[in-house]
């Protein structure tokens, strides 16, 4: 059971205590597929992704049949300052659209057979603007994170993370500048498609943000309380939530990887438990992937966020389950492995 959260502190405990893979389960998986009928290694990276999975569902032959989706939606008062290509209330016009299954993830979330979730958060009252100070107090940070931690369905077997939110690549941009260091202009990209003026603009108000804050961040959630959203905070409450579950978690593009960063800027091994679905189109994607130490499952110019990448990429580890679980043994074949 997930514990009660009081208080960041309380956040920062239950992430820095969370449990590691079942090493029985992992060793299990890992003697499985020494044995199935096939060459060793011949499944590739699909071999090594259903022992990781085995490891954190304490299953030697683990299955995958409860996979959640959720989707966070939050506004930003930075768009102010025209970073986006598109008004705030695409936001709360697109969460209509998750709620009536007409977007793109409604379609790969009922492919995987998962369950999905819609949580607008106070959608008709945006963060501050950052360049002018803190985006969230500490109190509207700890709502945001729990509400993502109590999103998460502790029966769920795998967990997909997404967000809507008009201007959030902003935040992303200024979360990944402020953790990992560089330019703003390294982390700073089109988003929805900005023309120059707005890139430069955009790229400017990176700078002022991280500017602004860097003395008062002293780690990933210091970061997300003074540059994140609503729904970044949300998507690293969920993240958080099931590492404590020992859920394994698919991480989406940009956005989500800058929630995700700001929990292994908290606490070490907070993304165990977490391989990342794509490669998104979005310029700095690789960059940030590099910095949590992830290898894409999938890479094909997505831009839309919303979960669809890592959806997408359920298949793949479902594919990796099926055989690991599903293939018979030498023995069991009564095949010859040499």
């Amino acid at each position: 059971m997930l514990p009660q959260l009081s208080s960041l502190d309380d956040f920062r405990a239950a992430l820095a205590d969370a449990p590691a893979q079942d090493q029985a389960a992992l060793q299990g998986a890992a003697a499985r597929n020494s044995q199935l009928t096939k060459p060793p290694g011949a499944l590739g990276r699909l071999e090594d992704l259903a022992v990781w999975y085995g490891g954190w569902r304490g299953s030697g032959r683990p299955e995958i049949s409860a996979p959640q989706v959720i989707v966070f939606a939050g506004n930003h008062g930075v768009t102010a300052q025209g970073v986006s290509a598109f008004p705030p209330e695409v936001t709360a016009q697109m969460v209509i659209n998750f709620e009536h299954g007409g977007a793109a993830i409604n379609q790969l979330a009922r492919l995987a057979g998962a369950r999905m979730d819609v949580h607008a958060l106070e959608l008709d009252r945006p963060t501050a603007d950052f360049t002018q100070g803190p985006a969230m107090s500490q109190a509207e940070l700890l709502t945001a994170l729990q509400a993502g931690w109590d999103a998460v369905d502790p029966s769920a077997d795998l967990l997909v993370v997404g967000e809507m939110g008009i201007g959030n690549t902003t935040p992303a941009a200024a979360l990944a500048c402020a953790l990992f260091g560089g330019e703003a202009a390294d982390w700073t990209g089109r988003g929805t498609g900005v023309d120059d003026a707005g890139l430069a603009s955009k790229t400017r108000v990176v700078a002022e943000g991280v500017a602004l804050h860097k003395d008062a961040i002293r780690d990933g959630l210091d970061a997300l309380a003074c540059l994140g959203g609503r729904e970044i905070a949300a998507m690293a409450g969920a993240i958080a939530a099931a590492r404590v579950l020992r859920i394994p978690v698919i991480l989406d593009g940009f956005i989500c990887c800058a929630a995700a960063a700001c929990l292994l800027q908290t606490a070490d091994g907070a993304l165990d438990h977490a391989l990342a679905g794509h490669q998104s189109a979005e310029g700095a994607h690789q960059a940030l992937l590099e910095k949590l130490g992830k290898q894409p499952l999938l890479s094909l110019g997505l831009r839309l966020g919303e979960a669809s990448g890592a959806a997408l990429a359920i298949q793949v580890l479902k594919g990796a389950i099926a055989c690991h679980s599903g293939m018979a043994t030498f023995a069991e074949a009564g095949v010859s492995d040499g």
